[in-house]
């Protein structure tokens, strides 16, 4: 690399977040499964039982059972999952915002598409030499941002001449994250026809095995709550913590959302709310698993009135968070 060219070379951002099947149908759900569950960082087992177990069990009978719920929420109109809609309109956002830095913002997804490594060989073709990768993961979790570091690093191993590149952090305590979920949680909650009892905000779960392992994940979805409890004037009954989208048979961090949704509607509460805040952007897990199901649950056993709040998406509240992230890691390179 010319002394010139290192003067001239651009910075870039890639905001990534998990994954979407490109369709609901059979084998597409196969494919992008197949893709997410092979990887060792979400299943930590024996490679040789899980690749049987997978194979000759899983793939044969849940992308059928997740294809339809898929469906339920697919954006017909584009012809994509809603997370990809999102992302796409996050990354566009943030690049209109960064044009006068001529910094290019793109996106990608850790399974299925755009891969990463299409995404990181169009910055790189815009003489990218530094980019910024931006797991969409406020708490960090090694099945979420370290697989995406894994699969970057993965893909730089290939190339000869690097891009040089930094890592978003995790910003589950981030004043401007914080500030984000309380601003549409509040606008959220204003344009509501009833006042909730009690608000739940639910994490994706995961094994508890994984967190005894050293995982930080539990105590940072923790602070998240601590912090967003302070900014609401709430108490741990108002706003209480839990954990949904069990998989398999072991122990999840707990308390379980489902659980948690039929107690409080069995012991007389009537109205209620979820917020997501784990989630950066609307998904299967926000629409189908708690806007469906738990809200279906939650009426079941007594519940009157439930609300899914949506994720900060592209909103107001969540492109200035975002803008405030990506610009203070860039800090040296711009």
């Amino acid at each position: 690399m010319s002394p010139a060219s290192s003067t001239t070379g651009r910075t870039g951002v890639l905001l990534v977040n998990l994954g979407t099947p490109d369709a609901t149908d059979y084998w597409s759900m196969r494919r992008y499964l197949k893709e997410f569950l092979s990887d060792p960082r979400v299943i930590e087992t024996n490679r040789v039982l899980w690749w049987f177990i997978l194979n000759c069990f899983i793939l044969v009978v849940r992308p059928g059972r997740k294809g339809p719920d898929y469906d339920k929420i697919w954006n017909r109109e584009r012809n994509e999952s809603p997370l990809k809609t999102i992302t796409r309109a996050q990354a566009e956002k943030l690049d209109d915002a960064l044009r006068a830095a001529r910094i290019p913002v793109d996106w990608a997804m850790r399974y299925g598409n755009p891969s990463i490594a299409s995404r990181l060989d169009a910055l790189t073709a815009q003489n990218c030499e530094r980019i910024l990768i931006a797991p969409l993961y406020p708490q960090y979790a090694a099945a979420t941002t370290a697989t995406v570091c894994d699969e970057v690093f993965r893909v730089l191993k290939k190339i000869r001449a690097q891009p040089t590149v930094r890592v978003l952090p995790p910003y589950y305590a981030a004043p401007a994250y914080i500030d984000a979920l309380a601003a549409s949680l509040n606008a959220s909650l204003a344009k509501l026809n009833f006042k909730p009892d009690v608000i739940l905000a639910s994490y994706h779960g995961m094994p508890e095995e994984y967190a005894a392992k050293g995982d930080p994940y539990f105590e940072q979805c923790g602070v998240t709550t601590r912090l967003l409890r302070e900014k609401l004037k709430m108490d741990e009954s108002k706003l209480m913590m839990t954990f949904q989208s069990r998989f398999g048979k072991a122990e999840w961090l707990k308390p379980y959302t489902d659980a948690t949704v039929k107690g409080l509607a069995e012991s007389g509460v009537k109205n209620l709310a979820i917020i997501t805040p784990g989630f950066a952007a609307d998904c299967i897990e926000t629409l189908e698993e708690i806007a469906m199901e738990n809200a279906e649950i939650f009426k079941h056993a007594g519940g009157k009135n439930f609300a899914a709040i949506p994720c900060l998406n592209d909103s107001e509240p969540g492109m200035a968070m975002l803008r405030a992230l990506v610009t203070n890691e860039l800090k040296g390179w711009v």
